[in-house]
């Protein structure tokens, strides 16, 4: 294993990922995580498949290949992308996704590019979600590298964003390899979808001389995933709920929670797309922009490509009808469509220690907020 300035924070080398498969295989939970990923092989026959992985290729397109199958046959009435024609095989990309589900974001895109025999891409891992010895050893061993949240120093802040900021452009300049991140810190919770201009600003704080060059060179793609039932809906309003009167506080393994929820609910369609990549034409149009303008142009830009690219489903627009009381958008949804939406909506009478009402018009913004995105 060679030492880097970067491992702090990198994933797995592939010399790293032999002893990590034993662990994998040899965990108190690998007959749960076995019996869900192989559901029709012995435990042990699976244990020693993956133990005897040698590389990040194997584990990806054998483990993590299944796991997506998993997801989509218990929990995706449909699995759709779109977009592969905007990209080039070989060509390394940031690519900038809205944020809706802890895992499945980037997992299920994953899987796509690996069915389409694309690379995968190097991935962002909040630092809240290394939990335990497992979940790092399948998250570094699946390309995720650490990202640390805010907190702290202004000073120490700055430390950790330039390290991040450097990490990604050697990943895609040096290693010539493409990544994943999330438009913003942390999920979107009430349906809007909305780019971080301090992300943008990340990406150049490691080429500050040229702030052209410094994204043009990353190969900036926008993509924006859908789905028809959002993913932790209910757990998204009450903590929407929670937060209107005092700082949101998160429960002990209420990122687990949120994992497994995620995974495990129905999502019924599931879409991702990709966007055009960001041109050097259009950065250049900023260019005598201030640096603080020139990062909110920016992403304005991708919020542009992102809530453009976002797929409508009936239960938008059923929720944007319910929220604001009238029936403008009835044509694009059936009788049926609604009772089901209204059947999932009275889910949340069992919180009677809430304000219902009150949690009901968060739940049907974080439904109804994407139509008003989009037009």
């Amino acid at each position: 294993m060679k030492n880097s300035k970067f491992d702090d924070i990198r994933p797995y080398d592939e010399d790293e990922i032999p002893q990590a498969m034993q662990r994998i295989a040899n965990c108190d939970v690998f007959p749960l995580l076995a019996s869900f990923v192989y559901p029709d092989e012995p435990i042990e026959a699976v244990r020693k498949r993956v133990a005897a992985f040698k590389n990040t290729k194997d584990f990806q397109t054998d483990t993590m290949s299944k796991v997506n199958e998993q997801i989509i046959k218990r929990s995706i009435a449909e699995f759709s992308c779109h977009g592969l024609h905007h990209l080039t095989k070989g060509k390394p990309y940031l690519f900038v996704s809205n944020h809706r589900d802890i895992m499945l974001d980037s997992s299920l895109l994953q899987y796509f590019f690996v069915k389409n025999g694309f690379d995968t891409t190097e991935i962002t891992f909040g630092a809240n979600l290394m939990m335990n010895p497992v979940i790092i050893d399948i998250g570094k061993a699946n390309k995720m590298f650490k990202v640390a949240r805010p907190g702290g120093s202004i000073k120490d802040f700055y430390e950790k964003s330039l390290h991040l900021s450097e990490y990604i452009r050697h990943v895609i300049r040096e290693k010539k390899q493409s990544v994943w991140i999330a438009q913003r810190n942390g999920r979107t919770k009430n349906g809007i979808d909305a780019t971080d201009q301090g992300i943008v600003k990340m990406f150049c704080m490691s080429e500050n001389a040229d702030k052209i060059k410094a994204l043009s060179e990353l190969n900036i793609v926008p993509v924006s995933v859908s789905y028809e039932w959002e993913s932790c809906d209910i757990l998204k309003a009450l903590e929407l709920y929670e937060s209107q009167n005092r700082k949101y506080t998160k429960k002990p393994g209420e990122d687990l929670n949120s994992i497994l929820t995620g995974i495990l609910q129905y999502k019924g369609r599931v879409h991702f797309e990709i966007c055009e990549p960001l041109r050097v034409e259009e950065l250049r149009a900023f260019e005598n922009k201030t640096n603080n303008e020139y990062h909110i142009a920016v992403a304005k830009l991708l919020d542009r490509r992102i809530n453009a690219a976002y797929r409508l489903f009936p239960n938008n627009y059923i929720a944007h009808d319910m929220l604001y009381g009238n029936m403008k958008y009835s044509s694009l949804y059936s009788d049926e469509q609604k009772r089901a939406f209204q059947r999932h909506l009275t889910k949340l009478d069992r919180y009677d220690t809430c304000d219902v009402e009150k949690l009901k018009e968060i739940f049907l913004g974080i439904y109804a907020n994407p139509v008003d995105n989009r037009f």
